[in-house]
Parts: C-alpha cells; structure tokens; sequence
C-alpha cells in the first residue's frame, strides 16, 4: 500500500464522519493543519511525509484497542494547544 492509498482512505473515512459531506482539498489541509498546496502533494503522492509512514508503521504494531486508545490520547493534546 502507498502513502497516496493512505491519505485517499484517511479523507473519505472524514468525510463519512461528516455525515456523507464532500470535504475539498482545502478544508482538509486546514483541518489537518498544513497548505493546501502540501496536502495536494501528499494526496496525488508529489510528496511524501517521512514522519507519515513511521506512525503508520508504529500505530500497525499495536492493537486495535490500543490504536483507538493512543489516538485519543493524541487528539486530547491537540486540542489543548
């Protein structure tokens, strides 16, 4: 599976959470915090995050329990910023 797969899975699984809503480019750079320039890259795979695939492969190591847990947890720390 290539990072590209990755960020296609990633935006359509936000967008079902937004209750079917098409979520642009744009809105999904802002959500995530990058340009929209940058997240056009990683989504048409012109670039390739190398801190992306080493949380993918440390989050693959875990349980599924665990992986919701630790996800969570970073979350909360986000939003305390």
């Amino acid at each position: 599976m290539e990072l590209i797969d990755v960020f296609n899975i990633l935006h359509n699984a936000v967008e079902a959470q937004s209750n079917g809503k098409k979520i642009s480019q744009k809105e999904m750079a802002l959500f995530v915090g990058v340009s929209m320039r940058t997240y056009q890259d990683w989504k048409l795979g012109n670039a390739k995050p190398q801190a992306a695939r080493v949380v993918l492969e440390m989050l693959g190591k875990l349980d599924d329990e665990d992986i919701i847990r630790v996800v969570r947890k970073i979350n909360r720390l986000g939003s305390q910023r």
